[in-house]
């Protein structure tokens, strides 16, 4: 059994930042209540699916991975490596995968090149309704040489094919006897499915027999009062600031760090006529103080964002151009605005400056309506009137695909494949064709990303996409903020959790509890 693939980051940090929240007080005399066979890990919500042909929320895939093995993974540069197989490209279109060890289910099968044929089958059959199928989607066919090797065929050249292969493989056997995966799952990784209840799911390392157990905890301060009474080990992300400034004053508790890539961004409506002006965009751009918002609200715990991948990825842009926090810069741009054409939309102050008027929304979790009150302080401060709206996360989420607002802030999780671009930037992704949810429509942007699709060669792609992240910025598509850190809180007697760039959660796999 290989781990080799959850190797590859090191181990994050640990902080000293102090905070004191009343009502959590009083607690740190509590003894561990579970025992050295098991670790509990508190969760924000019970697993949404177990099949990984049909998982597509960062929870789900998370787990999965310790359930699953899959063809390839990535490196800490993002770029596909091997896991269960290597590859040979043996044209434009035709790419042979060789099983390089002999990975045995749960159930005691040998995983061999007829599971990989059945699992990507599957995920094609359009009946069966996978999530996965429109990326999987140029595969004209697949088909087993012989018992370890795999040969697929795609309709057109496409340098970034190999990183699609991440589905787990699953038993051909139980795919033709439509077995529930979702409610039994059937693997081939590192841990192994024990039961599921809306109390908890439990999966069993194979390597030791350690069970790891994930608690529902929705409410993140009661995770937090759990942890310190023992009834739960581990908690990783899922609080708010407060909460782990907090926790880093426990003596019951650690704290670790580790950078991360999930961008977070504030989007525009290019529908809206005052959005589409690009001296607004710039204004607001230069009207936020994002390196002070870092450190007041993550205690300096996040990076100030470019592109939407990181630098270190390989189509990362290293040094991207900032929009400094310039509030008198700010102010001139605002004075060029178009603004006749919009009565109600505008007032003036006493010295006859422009106030604009424009809503954000936002969900209504707690951290994100802080942020949007940081960001209202702030604009005022150049003329601009931010009307905040926070919704439920469904309202929010729906409103913002069918473009019902000027700004709105969210953010990518766990991006590794650079076509991402074409899904969020590209004029013909407008929902519901993609996530083009502000409708921004640029020539240039439109050319670089079908020029880098087309692209075969890895390194003339990069330049590409780092050219297209370039413009992307000099145009305001949105304002990159940050790369949030990644982090966990543990009670001390927890050893060896090792934090990873993507959230992901293979450090379980090594955890220890003296």
């Amino acid at each position: 059994m290989s781990i080799k693939r959850r190797q590859f980051i090191k181990r994050g940090v640990m902080s000293a930042s102090l905070i004191t929240l009343p009502g959590l007080v009083g607690l740190s005399g509590c003894q561990s209540q579970s025992n050295l066979s098991e670790i509990l890990v508190g969760i924000t919500s019970r697993p949404r699916m177990l099949d990984p042909r049909k998982a597509t929320d960062a929870l789900s895939s998370r787990i999965n991975r310790l359930l699953y093995r899959q063809l390839i993974d990535f490196n800490e540069r993002f770029e596909a490596v091997p896991d269960l197989a290597t590859w040979q490209q043996i044209s434009n279109t035709r790419y042979v995968f060789t099983l390089q060890e002999n990975s045995v289910f749960h159930n005691g099968l040998s995983l061999t090149a007829d599971d990989v044929v059945a699992t990507y089958q599957s995920i094609l059959d359009p009946d069966f309704g996978s999530a996965h199928r429109g990326s999987l989607k140029g595969i004209v066919s697949i088909k087993a040489l012989n018992s370890t090797e795999i040969e697929f065929e795609i309709d057109k050249p496409d340098a970034l094919f190999v990183g699609r292969l991440v589905i787990g493989i699953l038993p051909k056997k139980l795919i033709e006897n439509k077995h529930r995966f979702q409610e039994q799952p059937m693997g081939s990784g590192d841990c192994e499915f024990v039961s599921l209840s809306e109390q908890k799911l439990v999966i069993k390392r194979r390597k030791d027999g350690v069970n790891l157990v994930f608690i529902p905890v929705k409410d993140a301060t009661v995770r937090v009062l759990k942890l310190k009474k023992g009834e739960l080990d581990i908690i990783q992300n899922d609080l708010s600031p407060e909460l782990v400034q907090y926790c880093l004053k426990q003596p019951e508790l650690n704290v670790s760090w580790h950078k991360g890539t999930n961008f977070g961004y504030i989007g525009f409506n290019f529908d809206d006529p005052l959005l589409a002006q690009s001296a607004l965009r710039e204004a607001i751009a230069h009207g936020i103080d994002r390196q002070a918002i870092v450190n007041a609200m993550f205690s300096g715990h996040a990076r100030l964002a470019g592109g939407l991948l990181v630098p270190e990825h390989w189509c990362g842009v290293q040094n991207m151009p900032q929009y400094e926090y310039n509030p008198e810069k700010a102010k001139a741009l605002l004075k060029t605005l178009d603004l006749d054409k919009l009565p109600g939309l505008v007032t003036y102050n006493e010295n006859q400056e422009p106030i604009i008027t424009l809503s954000y929304k936002t969900s209504n979790d707690p951290t994100r309506i802080r942020l949007a009150t940081i960001y209202q302080s702030q604009l005022k401060q150049i003329g601009i009137h931010l009307n905040i709206q926070s919704y439920d996360w469904g309202t929010f989420y729906s409103d913002i695909k069918k473009g019902r607002f000027q700004l709105y802030s969210l953010a990518w999780v766990g991006i590794k494949s650079p076509d991402i671009f074409q899904y969020v930037f590209d004029s013909n992704a407008i929902p519901p064709n993609g996530a083009n949810r502000g409708r921004y429509r640029d020539d240039k942007a439109d050319q670089l990303i079908r020029l880098a699709g087309k692209t075969q060669n890895l390194a003339d792609q990069a330049k590409l996409y780092q050219e297209l992240q370039r413009h992307l910025q000099q145009t305001l598509a949105t304002i990159p903020l940050w790369y949030e850190d990644q982090y966990a809180v543990a009670r001390k007697e927890i050893f060896a959790n090792q934090l990873f760039s993507d959230g992901r959660l293979d450090g379980l796999l090594n955890v220890i509890k003296s």
